[in-house]
């Protein structure tokens, strides 16, 4: 993560409001302070509010998409490790610690040449069961599984049971934090 930045807006962007999560648009030439670069995405301070941008619009900001590959399974198998790879670059935009050391995923199983192809099933929550956020964390999880190599499908169940606490974290996240 870099310190803060403040950036003009090279196009008008589309930006969703945190913790809200409701969709603005932040005009071209706009003052921006980014908060937090993380994941690929963006946390920007805009007009006194928070707001999260996302990675395919990073060059509004004057920068360049986060170009993530991974080498493809000559077998056509999924590889687990790709798959959590995945998952750790995607950020609360509140907290600068990934959700799987946030401890926010639950279950990822792999299901390989089933009915529906190479199907990723993840099961996970989020730090508040009202967090207007959640839609934006879990499309981003199932994004950045869809781009691993011989993923065919993948289904995101949202839990709340058990809730989320902070014993949850692991102990590199509450280093992060200033938790230990």
């Amino acid at each position: 993560m870099q310190e803060r930045e403040v950036v003009l807006t090279k196009r008008e962007v589309e930006a969703r409001l945190v913790p809200s999560g409701t969709e603005i648009m932040v005009p071209a030439d706009t003052f921006v302070t980014i908060t937090q670069s993380l994941g690929g995405s963006f946390t920007v301070a805009v007009n006194g509010n928070l707001a999260r941008i996302e990675g395919h619009d990073a060059d509004a900001l004057g920068k360049q998409p986060l170009q993530s590959s991974f080498d493809t399974p000559t077998d056509g198998t999924i590889n687990e490790n790709q798959v959590w790879e995945a998952m750790r670059g995607c950020y609360d935009p509140e907290i600068p610690v990934n959700v799987v050391d946030l401890g926010l995923i639950y279950e990822c199983d792999i299901s390989q040449g089933s009915a529906d192809g190479n199907v990723v099933n993840v099961k996970m929550t989020l730090t508040a069961a009202g967090c207007g956020m959640g839609p934006v964390i879990t499309d981003d999880v199932k994004r950045k599984i869809e781009h691993v190599p011989n993923v065919d499908k993948v289904n995101i169940e949202l839990t709340f049971d058990p809730p989320w606490n902070s014993d949850m974290l692991t102990d590199e996240a509450k280093l992060e934090l200033g938790m230990f």
